[in-house]
């Protein structure tokens, strides 16, 4: 696919690189640009094309089918696990260190290599243990 730089894809940029730290639906999105009178089509179109030049992560919560996306340009993702809050929705890098050891142990233990950009563990973070 031939890429284009448009007012529509710098708008989606800059607002996914506003929420780094959140994995947003294209409702979401849609809803957050619709004041620059980008279209729903335009959104899903750009989307899928950042996502094939690896600038954005597309991911599916468990017990949904629907997708979410996380601009992977914020912030040096190549070398961190995701971690996904289930209940406040925030995502979190894991400490590049641990990211390492924990897929060397799945390599050496179970012959499995795990794409890290593709890979979300979800679960509850430190900050809402206490709620």
């Amino acid at each position: 696919m031939k890429k284009y730089d448009t007012r529509q894809r710098d708008y989606l940029i800059s607002f996914l690189n506003e929420h780094p730290d959140q994995l947003l639906s294209v409702r979401q999105i849609a809803q957050e640009l619709c004041a620059q009178q980008i279209s729903l089509s335009a959104v899903y179109r750009n989307l899928s094309q950042l996502e094939a030049e690896g600038l954005i992560r597309k991911s599916v919560k468990p017990g949904s089918r629907e997708a979410y996306y996380q601009y992977v340009g914020a912030e040096d993702c190549h070398s961190h696990l995701h971690l996904s809050c289930t209940r406040c929705g925030k995502t979190f890098h894991m400490d590049a260190a641990h990211t390492a050891q924990l897929t060397r142990a799945m390599s050496e233990l179970d012959g499995f290599d795990l794409d890290i950009l593709k890979t979300v563990l979800y679960g509850i973070c430190q900050n809402c243990h206490g709620t």
